[in-house]
């Protein structure tokens, strides 16, 4: 497999003073992980979206640290970026044992052709992007692909308990969630109309009311006049 490394130093400047960091094209980083000190680092901006861009936050990355002898494995846990420009603002990397078993969340792939799809009004809706699985570091997939050609009907689907894991990978999530499944168009077309109905009869309901409140007010007025 393909080694991703990163370089990183460490970093003294903290809190809002970061932005300073930012303009320079440097981006903070925190290592933390079980057992260990959390440790606040720096990484040349442009060098560590290449190796996201990479790593995604299912792949190792060996961490080079100035001051240390041998490289950290660590995977990215949290990214925070910049809403509106999408810069990168702060990483969170996880230091992982690699004899030890993890928990990551890894993408879903959808794959083949769907033989109900040959019909029309059929769609192919995918319920499940993730799966939440269990492993050793090593053993952790790239994502996880699954096969669509059993579908040919409407209503059929395949559940997170149809999906076969890699040898030593444990699926975390639900058996009978759904993860894929074919539904018709005309049925959410139907839909459509019954909740513009519903919609509009709530509509006329507050109408009458604010109606009958006013003939009570005029009905008072009268009275009290």
């Amino acid at each position: 497999m393909e080694q991703i490394e990163l370089h990183a130093s460490k970093r003294d400047v903290l809190g809002k003073k970061v932005r300073f960091l930012r303009r320079q094209g440097i981006t903070p980083v925190h290592v933390f992980g079980h057992g260990i000190e959390s440790l606040a680092l720096q990484c040349d901006t442009a060098n560590l979206q290449r190796v996201l861009a990479r790593s995604g936050q299912t792949r190792i990355i060996n961490l080079k640290i100035d001051d240390e002898k041998s490289p950290r494995t660590v995977m990215a846990r949290e990214v925070q970026q910049d809403i509106l420009k999408g810069s990168l603002l702060h990483v969170d990397f996880y230091q992982v044992k690699m004899t030890e078993a993890i928990e990551v969340d890894v993408p879903i792939v959808l794959v083949g052709e769907a033989p109900a799809l040959k019909n029309k009004e059929n769609m192919l809706a995918q319920e499940l992007n993730e799966l939440s699985i269990e492993c050793l570091p090593a053993n952790i997939p790239n994502s996880i692909e699954v096969d669509v050609t059993s579908l040919t009907e409407p209503d059929d689907a395949i559940r997170v308990r149809d999906i076969v894991p890699g040898e030593g990978v444990t699926i975390l999530n639900d058996p009978e969630a759904m993860l894929a499944r074919i539904t018709v168009q005309r049925e959410i077309i139907e839909e459509v109309p019954e909740a513009v109905e519903v919609a509009e009869e709530e509509a006329e309901a507050v109408e009458a009311e604010e109606e009958e409140a006013k003939r009570s007010e005029a009905t008072d007025a009268t009275e009290t006049s």
